[in-house]
């Protein structure tokens, strides 16, 4: 779809009520965005070249629902470029050369620029993503992307590389019950010529259960107020008839995207601090958005040896079981033991000493040469092996016996140093009696 000037680049057709009341009501000034000041709001450089038809090429990257189509719409309504859009599902390279081509005969035979917008960049495979290089870096055509996932991890690099990158935030709930408001009070392209009341109480969970997708709101009002019309005309919408409009919290959790990285980051830091509250917060999310469950019980997994270790050695007894317990009885009732297993691994006593015992052996690893094992530890059934006595610690008292189990210079200093929490006490109490001799050849 091309356009040009002041007309939507998005939906023309705005007027007729077979529109979605989302579309109707996209804000068509950059006064009328919310939540986006630090992108688009007075004397930022981007609202600069809005307003001046100069912008460059760039990446719109933030939730569903948060403003990115809407910032594209409003570029197009003040550029005299020519404007195009592209979709990310059926686009191939052939599309994207020929755009390219067409872009440039326009710039010769008429001296006009072009604007192509891409919804869901990140969705197109590499190749593709490639093909816009040559015509984005000699100004072929000024690229908008739009994409609801991190593009440092879904764009290639060389493409990122020539684009402004824009972080759009969340809409808090503030701003999506603005946007309600509006969409209540306009006549021509919202709700406003309608008999509706709306009470405080649906306005509130609209725009709190929404989670700042104005989209989701939007399409949630316009469907609690279709079926809200009584006799004689009025309509009103009340907190129960808005709560079955949405249905349920939007979650905004993709488990391909950030929200899947920060959620899980959020649980696991939850547990590490002690707060078993917070993680049961963080892993009902996770089960409510669908995320699969066995996701979560090897994160628990790694957990209980990671940030637990020693101080208490039966999380990870009770992390390995509700990950069993996940496989033996599934949704709906695996969220049971892995809240149980979630709890116990917040409570537990902390230590971290094993996870860092075994990443200094393996910095000394890679970074030492390779030592040979001691004669005394070999296997004593090779032939011709030099046979070299092993004292056994069992024959000693308190089974142990002063000796090396390593080659001389192959550590350069402790691994394992227990501390004074849990069971890592005692642990650290008997190494400190066995310890005295061999500290000094750490």
């Amino acid at each position: 779809m091309a356009v040009s000037g002041v007309e939507s680049l998005f939906s023309q057709d705005r007027n007729q009520q077979h529109v979605p009341l989302a579309a109707r009501m996209r804000p068509r000034r950059l006064d009328e965005v919310l939540g986006q000041d630090h992108i688009v709001g007075p004397d930022t450089p981007l609202r600069r070249a809005i307003e001046a038809d100069k912008v460059g090429s760039m990446l719109l990257y933030g939730p569903a629902g948060s403003g990115k189509t809407t910032i594209a719409d409003i570029i197009a309504r003040h550029s005299r470029a020519h404007c195009e859009c592209m979709s990310a599902v059926s686009a191939g390279v052939a599309d994207v050369r020929r755009t390219g081509t067409e872009a440039k005969q326009r710039r010769e035979l008429h001296d006009r620029r072009t604007i192509l917008f891409v919804d869901e960049l990140h969705r197109l495979h590499k190749g593709q993503q490639d093909a816009f290089l040559p015509d984005v870096e000699n100004g072929t055509f000024v690229l908008i992307g739009a994409t609801t996932e991190n593009p440092y991890f879904e764009v290639v690099s060389p493409l990122i590389s020539r684009l402004r990158i824009y972080a759009l935030k969340r809409l808090s709930a503030q701003d999506v019950r603005t946007l309600l408001c509006r969409a209540l009070a306009d006549e021509e392209r919202g709700l406003g010529g309608l008999a509706v009341e709306v009470s405080e109480e649906a306005l509130t969970h609209l725009a709190d259960a929404s989670n700042g997708d104005a989209r989701s709101a939007l399409n949630a009002l316009e469907l609690a107020v279709q079926t809200a019309l009584l006799p004689g005309g009025s309509r009103r919408v009340d907190l129960a008839l808005a709560e079955a409009a949405i249905q349920q919290r939007v979650l905004g959790y993709d488990k391909a995207g950030d929200e899947h990285y920060d959620t899980i980051s959020a649980f696991i830091k939850s547990m590490r601090g002690s707060d078993p509250d917070a993680a049961l917060y963080w892993l009902a999310k996770m089960i409510a958005a669908g995320e699969d469950p066995l996701f979560i019980a090897r994160r628990l997994v790694i957990q209980a040896a990671e940030d637990i270790g020693n101080a208490d050695p039966m999380a990870l007894v009770v992390a390995t079981a509700a990950a069993q317990a996940v496989h033996l009885v599934g949704l709906p009732e695996a969220q049971i033991p892995l809240a149980q297993a979630t709890v116990y691994l917040a409570t537990a006593p902390k230590s971290n000493a094993a996870y860092v015992g075994i990443s200094r052996a393996m910095k000394d690893v890679q970074e030492k040469r390779t030592a040979e094992v001691p004669p005394q530890l070999r296997n004593v059934g090779q032939p011709g092996q030099e046979r070299v006595q092993y004292e056994y610690p069992h024959d000693h008292p308190g089974g142990w016996v002063e000796q090396d189990y390593l080659p001389p210079g192959a550590k350069s200093g402790p691994y394992y140093e227990p501390t004074d929490r849990g069971h890592e006490k005692v642990i650290r109490q008997r190494m400190a009696k066995l310890r005295p001799k061999a500290g000094e050849r750490q």
